[in-house]
């Protein structure tokens, strides 16, 4: 069953129902790209993970994997990650805390539970999202930078608190640096707040992270995510606590995705996928597990 519903809501254009996705013993909740969804500005894929309860000794193991023509950006609410890559470097991920890594030309990394939360049993609770290069800055050379979470700008709007992750938005920029002119927020509403959408983006979304909003008098709840018309105002409201993303920005041009490659040329990803059987991609240090090219 499609998982895109049209609506004619003021200022909605659709709303999506995530689709899971199995990693290999843990699901994730799936957005775009979507058939008839394929990115919203620069975002070209959206997942949203737990939240997960992992009893000890359980944990994540995302086995070293490569990328091009992306930024990967994971986000959490609770728990933590081990990121390691083909660069050498080694980041455990925590909440708030920002890993922006540029694929560019090729890079490899791998995700995992660290040894502490896998001996304790721990939650995650998170997003992963890639945004796409401009064309000029697809083959740039990887690069990974981490922010921590002091460092992320956040505002206070009539009790509503906005961290500005990723980009520009409401006065405020981020320091995380990007490629394109985009906006990623993380919005925390209390019980009879309002807020209204940055409307200087010509494509946005609304993700509703936990409680439920209205938007425009439009219901939407809990793990949906909403496609906004780009003409039109974006006001939010909620008579109950609330968290979401905001997120957006300039539109791409056409963009291929296959596995974990992106590319505006269909032949660059078929060079990437010879690349990565023939085992011409970079080696994580320390690391001889790899996922095989899907077949």
């Amino acid at each position: 069953m499609d998982n895109l519903i049209e609506t004619p809501a003021k200022g909605i254009v659709a709303l999506i129902k995530p689709v899971k996705k199995d990693l290999g013993g843990f699901s994730v909740r799936r957005y775009i790209p979507h058939f008839k969804q394929k990115k919203v500005g620069p975002f070209v894929f959206f997942d949203h993970m737990g939240p997960a309860e992992f009893e000890p000794g359980k944990g994540i193991d995302v086995r070293p994997h490569p990328h091009i023509g992306l930024a990967t950006v994971t986000y959490l609410f609770e728990g933590e990650i081990h990121h390691r890559d083909s660069l050498g470097y080694v980041q455990p991920i925590t909440p708030g805390a920002v890993n922006w890594m540029t694929a560019g030309k090729g890079i490899v990394h791998s995700e995992r539970t660290g040894d502490a939360c896998r001996a304790s049993g721990h939650r995650l609770h998170g997003l992963q999202v890639w945004v796409g290069l401009p064309e000029e800055h697809e083959e740039t050379e990887p690069e990974f930078v981490h922010y921590d979470r002091e460092n992320i700008p956040v505002l206070d709007i009539g009790g509503v608190s906005v961290r500005v992750v990723i980009g520009s938005a409401l006065g405020l920029t981020s320091p995380v640096f990007t490629h394109s002119a985009l906006f990623y927020l993380d919005v925390l509403m209390p019980g009879g707040s309002s807020f209204c959408m940055p409307d200087n983006y010509a494509e946005r979304g609304i993700h509703v992270i936990d409680g439920s909003i209205r938007v425009n008098d439009y219901q939407i709840e809990s793990f949906e995510m909403a496609i906004c018309k780009s003409d039109e105002s974006i006001e939010i409201k909620t008579e109950s606590d609330a968290r979401v993303i905001l997120f957006g920005g300039a539109p791409l041009t056409e963009r291929f995705v296959w596995w974990n490659f992106v590319s505006s040329r269909r032949e660059r990803i078929e060079h990437a996928k010879r690349d990565w059987k023939e085992d011409r991609f970079d080696k994580i240090p320390g690391e001889t597990e790899f996922i095989p090219l899907p077949e």
